[in-house]
Formats: C-alpha cells, sequence, structure tokens
C-alpha cells in the first residue's frame, strides 16, 4: 500500500478490525513520514448464479435451499440446528466448486442426498416436489429404492 501523502511504499498495518459494511479497516503508518491514514479492505465475491430448469439463471439464494428443507421436515424429529447444519454443508459444497453458475439439479441433488442420510420421510416429501412424481407408482419406486437399501 502505497502512502496518500509522500508515495512511499513501505506502509505498516497498526491496528486492524472489522467495518459495518462487511469491510476490514486498517489503520497503517509510513515507514518514511510517519503519517497515519486509514484503508478499507473489502472481499471480492463472484455472484453464483443457478441455472433453472428452464434455462433461465437466477442469483443463488440460500433462504430457498432452507425453506424446501424446513418444508419437507415439517413435523419431523429433526431440530433447527441439524436443518442449519446441512444448509451450511450444502453451501459448502457448492461454493467449493469455484463455479460463477451451478445448475439447479445439482443443488436438488445435494439436498436429496443430505436428506436421506438426515430423515427419509423428509427425503421422500422433498423428493415427491423436486422429481414431480406423475403417479403412486413412481413414489413406490423411490419407496422402493430406501427400503432395498434397509435390507
Amino acid at each position: 500500500m502505497n502512502c496518500p501523502f509522500c508515495g512511499a511504499a513501505d506502509t505498516r498495518v497498526i491496528d486492524s478490525r472489522p467495518a459495518e459494511d462487511n469491510s476490514i479497516r486498517r489503520r497503517r503508518q509510513c515507514d518514511k513520514c510517519k503519517r497515519r491514514f486509514t484503508t478499507y479492505e473489502k472481499l471480492e465475491t463472484i455472484p453464483l448464479m443457478v441455472i433453472k430448469k428452464d434455462s433461465s439463471r437466477e442469483p443463488y439464494d440460500r433462504s430457498k435451499i432452507e425453506a424446501g428443507i424446513l418444508r419437507s421436515c415439517h413435523k419431523r424429529p429433526v431440530s433447527p440446528k441439524q436443518i442449519s447444519e446441512m444448509v451450511d454443508s450444502i453451501e459448502a459444497e457448492i461454493f467449493n466448486r469455484e463455479e460463477k453458475e451451478i445448475p439447479s439439479s445439482v443443488i436438488g441433488e445435494l439436498v436429496m442426498s443430505k436428506l436421506k442420510d438426515l430423515d427419509e420421510v423428509a427425503y421422500v416429501r422433498f423428493a415427491s416436489v423436486y422429481r414431480q412424481f406423475k403417479d403412486v407408482q413412481t413414489f413406490m419406486e423411490e419407496l422402493g429404492k430406501i427400503l432395498d437399501k434397509k435390507k
């Protein structure tokens, strides 16, 4: 960081603290002229876009994943903490891909795999909406998969 007063390249950080707008406020001092100044650093983020089934795109929204999981876990023995941890885990997997766009189908499959481990009834509820079961037969096929794994 160059000193705004004398232009010297040698400055050092005296104090760092979080600022109100999710940036970092740093107090610096120039080693040459000894004057102090403040800088603000903000994390540069790339907005993640979700590619929907109809090929439209919309910004990633954590609350949509959370809402879907909450609906499927309604009146099930799943704590809010478990749901929050699951959403955190899904979100970590999404962002670790380091891609600018992600298909909604990938997100849906991640949610289903996590729900299957957490609560099978919630999994079937989510799958019935996500996979848009058209009739009882497809619903029974999905239940059959779960029952076969238990054997």
